[in-house]
């Protein structure tokens, strides 16, 4: 039978406006950072733009669902750690294996760019789960988000710093990619490695770690919804060459994501207190 991991010292009730607190006192920070860069022109603080801007969203995403772990005693430290093995290991491992595998982007290869990064950021909540003995549907969630909005805040980080090398010093087109990035970000990564988290730890007991029907659908199933994010463009732009007609795709996938999500978070929460 597995175990749960209730703390019976846990309050019933937790407050749920932290991740709002969040988002909101960083938003006027970036602002305000963004304002100084502009009109001081100080390069110092470029960097500090860049990552408050991709860290915001994703930190205020994992805050909105740890403050929600009702009665389960998974830690901020654990979440936390979680959140940078998602977002370092993951990015790593897969800048490793990418290149061996996908040549260029196309509508094809997208779906690898899906098995390669969707494995790559569950490695952070393999580690962190089989230390704690975290196992279920509720702790996987939790975990999943953190791991994903890891590797997507790094990631973003990542493609900001390009986008500004690539346009020659462009601080509006940094600041585009940079809020483009960070305000899908809860539709994306976050979002798809929650789903196949949850479903991976709630079929673990004690630490182990077991490879499930269930486990394969659910890794097949966010890979399927990480490729044809980043490949219906290419099927897209060739009948509307518009930005806004690709916009409709990526709301659909992640409107579906986020239903998926949704759904998971329910049973968890019956789960939660059948336990």
């Amino acid at each position: 039978m597995k175990t749960s991991n209730r703390h019976p010292d846990s309050p019933k009730r937790l407050k749920h406006n932290r991740w709002l607190k969040t988002l909101l006192i960083g938003a006027v920070l970036y602002i305000i950072t963004l304002y100084t860069v502009y009109y001081t022109g100080n390069p110092n603080l470029f960097m500090t733009l860049v990552i408050l801007g991709n860290f915001l969203v994703p930190v205020s995403f994992v805050i909105f669902f740890f403050e929600r772990r009702e009665r389960f005693s998974i830690s901020m430290t654990s979440t936390a750690l979680c959140f940078l093995y998602g977002g370092l290991l993951g990015t790593v491992t897969a800048s490793i294996l990418e290149p061996f595998f996908i040549d260029n982007l196309t509508f094809g290869s997208s779906f690898m760019v899906g098995v390669i990064e969707e494995f790559a950021k569950i490695i952070g909540v393999i580690i962190i789960a089989k230390k704690r003995n975290y196992n279920s549907y509720m702790d996987g969630i939790i975990l999943g988000a953190a791991a994903g909005m890891g590797f997507a805040a790094f990631e973003s980080t990542g493609y900001a710093f390009t986008a500004f090398i690539g346009s020659g010093g462009s601080l509006s087109y940094t600041v585009m990619i940079t809020l483009l990035r960070g305000l899908t970000s809860p539709v994306g990564h976050g979002t798809w490695t929650a789903i196949f988290s949850g479903v991976l730890l709630n079929d673990s007991v004690a630490g182990k770690i077991n490879i499930t029907r269930k486990v394969v659908y659910a890794y097949l199933t966010v890979v399927v919804l990480h490729g044809l994010w980043n490949g219906l463009p290419f099927l897209i732009q060739p009948l509307f060459p518009t930005s806004f007609s690709v916009w409709w795709g990526h709301i659909l996938v992640g409107v579906t994501g986020l239903i998926i999500l949704f759904r998971q978070w329910q049973t968890a929460k019956r789960a939660s207190y059948l336990s």
